[in-house]
């Protein structure tokens, strides 16, 4: 509707002008005013023609330098036009329409204090010469891009007249998608002591394997092993016996993904749960032989990782789109989950918050979870006294709980301690 309104509007400018011009000429006279008349006359022509010219059928297109990247990296963008018929054109505007996704900039982990510094209103509008050319190009470069599933939808071109009397614009809906990926960090992780059936022992947290512990005795039954071979109960009852054996521990190591929303908002520090989540799942599966990805939020999302590189790549592409929702906290979305699961061993928790009932469910999981270790991502201005005191506790109950903030994230490698 605004724009056939400004279509009547210039066209009953062009046309009154138009009519002036030529009453100015009939009732003047002479040689001066038919002069004016038909000097004008081109350009008043030239503005009608501009006025019924056909933008909408320009060929418009995109072209990425890539379409794959990693967060915090750059990409070139070059933006072709076409026409047919070459009008003479004073000057183009074209405008990229940038999504809402794309107002955000990767920044360093060093201004995880500073999270304004994230959000930005990032556009592209660029003023060409156009004249009569068929064809023209338009670059420019994006720099810090966020992580994220980007959607380029569409690109405006304006065109006008030298005096500003006529303009004309059409959005060209020109799709094009970009993946941008969350990096993937050096870590480096130390050992420490962890307490078994058998006693206590060093060993790496992360490279656990499974353990039987006998439970009782019972009667040979074929396909049992030799080693199983009770040989006191043998030789006492003269038969064969066998060690009966408790179910046997799980090997897979839980890593859980805080994607709630939380209470104070910091893009960064869940930019950097997500990055350490990545990292750590890579680093651990050289290690370990099966994980699983648990990411809580408005719902539960669930991924192994084995020996195929389908779990590598569901892992990647879903921490590359994933974005904090949901309305429950993440101590009782945490309670919640763990709940159905009953046969843990190990857990890896990645949060950007800890509450007094965060410590409640981690001192009930402690009764049943043989190894719990919590890393809590927060910038150092953004932990309350509160916080600090509920960490404190933690630790001193003999939790594994560390704070990464701007201080640990910008080192690399990152030092990962679970001592």
């Amino acid at each position: 509707m605004k724009i056939r309104l400004r279509f009547i509007g210039n066209l009953l400018f062009i046309l009154i002008l138009l009519a002036v011009l030529f009453s100015y000429a009939m009732f003047q006279g002479g040689f001066v005013s038919w002069f004016l008349f038909y000097s004008f006359l081109p350009i008043l022509l030239y503005h009608l023609g501009l006025l019924f010219y056909p933008l909408n059928n320009w060929k418009v297109s995109r072209t990425l330098s890539k379409r794959i990247i990693q967060a915090g990296d750059s990409i070139d963008v070059t933006i072709h036009l076409e026409r047919k018929f070459p009008l003479p054109l004073y000057y183009g505007m074209v405008e990229e329409i940038m999504p809402a996704s794309w107002n955000r900039l990767h920044y360093d982990y060093a201004f995880l204090n500073e999270p304004d510094h994230v959000t930005i209103d990032r556009t592209m509008k660029k003023m060409k010469m156009i004249g009569f050319k068929k064809q023209l190009e338009i670059s420019y470069r994006l720099d810090k891009l966020p992580r994220g599933e980007h959607e380029l939808q569409g690109v405006r071109v304006l065109i006008s007249d030298v005096f500003g009397f006529v303009k004309k614009e059409y959005i060209y809906p020109v799709q094009d998608e970009l993946i941008v990926q969350p990096n993937t960090r050096d870590i480096r992780i130390s050992d420490r002591a962890v307490s078994f059936e058998q006693g206590q022992q060093v060993v790496n947290l992360f490279q656990l394997e499974n353990t039987n512990v006998a439970t009782g005795v019972r009667e040979y039954a074929p396909g049992d092993r030799f080693s199983w071979i009770h040989w006191k109960q043998t030789a006492k009852n003269q038969t064969v016996m066998t060690k009966e054996f408790e179910q046997e521990r799980s090997n897979n190591l839980y890593v859980i993904l805080d994607a709630c929303l939380p209470k104070r908002k910091n893009p960064l520090a869940f930019e950097a749960s997500v990055e350490l989540t990545l990292s750590l799942v890579t680093k651990l599966e050289k290690n370990t032989t099966d994980i699983e990805l648990l990411t809580v939020g408005r719902e539960t999302k669930e991924f192994s990782l084995g020996e195929s590189n389908q779990g590598k790549g569901d892992i990647r592409y879903y921490l590359t789109k994933i974005q904090p929702d949901g309305e429950i906290p993440f101590s009782g979305a945490l309670r919640e989950l763990l709940l159905t699961k009953k046969r843990m061993e190990r857990l890896v928790i990645i949060t950007t918050s800890v509450d007094d009932f965060f410590w409640q469910t981690i001192h009930e999981l402690r009764q049943r979870i043989a190894q719990i270790v919590i890393f809590y991502v927060q910038g150092s201005k953004f932990i309350l006294e509160k916080e600090q005191e509920i960490v404190a506790q933690m630790k001193k109950s003999g939790v594994a709980i560390h704070v990464l903030t701007e201080k640990e994230m910008v080192t690399n490698p990152l030092e990962v301690s679970i001592r």
